[in-house]
């Protein structure tokens, strides 16, 4: 990419379903693969609809924007709120929850850029398709195939 190309937003995207919704900014196609980076926009008291996860392959750092995300990462919540950044390490099991009563906002940034649109492209089109709880299989299989590695079920 050279200078000339540079522009904001290069890979300008919304990707979501009702509500649930990321926003890519920056992907490693615009960034020689070194940083992915998308808003990640999550209404009040919405839970995550895929299961908790993990990747080997990149840390995923978390700033809040708005409102209080819960993440659950290795068992322990962390509420992350507006100003506030949390890293999640490779390998460690984790997701997100919207526990408040107000829409959340948080940038989310990929390093090395090891995901991007494709899996939330995937992952959103089945949600979307379904119509209600998504088919578990397919999501697994969605999120395997982009570096995700689904964690299991919690003992019941």
């Amino acid at each position: 990419m050279s200078v000339m190309n540079l522009q904001v937003n290069p890979a300008n995207e919304i990707i979501g379903t009702t509500g649930l919704s990321v926003r890519f900014l920056v992907t490693g196609d615009n960034s020689n693969g070194s940083v992915a980076a998308f808003e990640l926009m999550v209404p009040g008291a919405q839970r995550l609809p895929a299961p908790a996860h993990s990747h080997d392959h990149y840390e995923e750092t978390i700033y809040g924007i708005d409102g209080v995300l819960t993440w659950t990462v290795d068992g322990k919540p962390i509420e992350v709120g507006p100003g506030e950044a949390l890293c999640i390490p490779r390998g460690a099991v984790h997701r997100f929850d919207n526990n408040g009563s107000m829409d959340a906002k948080a940038l989310c940034v990929i390093s090395p850029a090891a995901i991007g649109p494709d899996y939330f492209r995937e992952a959103f089109g089945l949600l979307n398709a379904a119509g209600g709880p998504p088919d578990k299989a397919r999501m697994m299989d969605i999120m395997r195939r982009h570096g995700l590695t689904p964690a299991a079920p919690p003992p019941t």
